[in-house]
């Protein structure tokens, strides 16, 4: 059998399934989404966002790429974070990392690695600016855990720093940004940061709207 046919032969199962147990299922899935949580996740296969809290589809508004990045040039990043706070009205946006990511162990490496060059470029940025924490760290895996740490935290202020969420503090919009670790290990997550309207942004990053830019969210 090949490998597609399985995989249409899987999805029947799954739809059967959830129609035996709920026969108006679909039905109610396909009138429209509502999620409360934005995920911004690593696309690693063995991290599956809904799967790992219990979410059920339509729960969880989802965006994935490697290493769980938020950089300030990708539109794709950005318009799915707009589209989640300023249309959807999500009222967390979860940041989470996991332990033993492959992006993180290539980006402590010398290795070329073509395309993802400009993107693993990122990362080694955050190794730099962390440095002197990073680099007295002997065990490889405790060092790529720790920038794990590290680059999830500053995916957060990355994610504070972006005029969406501002503009949403701004307008009294209390949308909570968390910053989790996956542990691959055991399957656990926990929290390193959260962040709300209430949070200091360096003056540098914090923009000024007007009233009718406000409006306009």
């Amino acid at each position: 059998m090949k490998e597609k046919e399985k995989l249409f032969l899987s999805n029947k199962a799954w739809a059967k399934e959830k129609q035996k147990s709920d026969p108006e299922y679909f039905k109610k899935l396909a009138k429209d989404q509502a999620p409360n949580y934005l995920w911004i996740g690593c696309s690693d296969s063995r991290v599956p966002a809904n799967e790992i809290i219990g979410a059920q589809p339509g729960e969880l508004f989802v965006h994935r790429n490697i290493a769980n990045m938020v950089v300030h040039t990708d539109l794709n990043l950005l318009s799915v974070l707009e589209y989640a706070v300023n249309y959807l009205k999500v009222d967390h946006v979860i940041l989470c990392g996991h332990t033993g990511c492959g992006g993180i162990k290539a980006a402590l490496s010398q290795s070329n690695f073509d395309l993802l060059n400009k993107w693993l470029r990122n990362l080694k940025d955050v190794y730099y600016h962390h440095k002197e924490e990073l680099a007295p760290i002997q065990n490889e895996e405790d060092k790529v855990n720790k920038l794990v740490e590290l680059n999830v935290l500053e995916q957060v202020n990355n994610l504070v720093k972006t005029g969406v969420i501002q503009k949403a503090w701004n307008k009294g919009v209390n949308v909570t940004i968390h910053g989790w670790i996956y542990d691959m290990e055991t399957g656990l997550v926990s929290s390193l940061v959260e962040c709300d309207k209430n949070s200091e942004i360096d003056p540098i990053y914090k923009y000024q709207f007007t009233d009718s830019q406000s409006d306009t969210l």
